[in-house]
């Protein structure tokens, strides 16, 4: 399962103080064909969905859907608030490649 950071919590909390209607929601982290290395990473506020792998943490919720699970296992997730910007980054153990952007990777290919 995904690692989630004390500041990706907080960054979340945050974020879900500032909706008019966050009961439900959580942060979806997902990963779908595209970006310039083969597959990237998408994130919104979502809500449940039948088969989501859920990460819970202080009271806020990471939601992965199933055919991201696999390639977010052991993966963590970061919020990072610097010079170079500031958002959500994932530090994925299962890519073989990222590109510069950090939103896309090649995933490592099975033996």
């Amino acid at each position: 399962m995904i690692r989630v950071t004390d500041s990706a919590v907080d960054h979340l909390r945050s974020l879900l103080a500032e909706q008019p209607a966050p009961a439900g929601k959580g942060l979806r982290v997902q990963v779908a064909k595209g970006g310039c290395s083969g597959m990237q990473y998408e994130m919104s506020l979502d809500e449940r969905h039948a088969g989501d792998a859920v990460v819970q943490r202080d009271e806020v919720e990471f939601l992965i859907d199933p055919e991201s699970a696999d390639f977010l296992r052991d993966a963590t997730l970061d919020f990072e608030d610097g010079l170079t910007g500031a958002g959500f980054r994932i530090v994925n153990p299962n890519a073989a490649r990222t590109c510069g952007c950090g939103t896309s990777f090649e995933p490592v290919r099975p033996g």
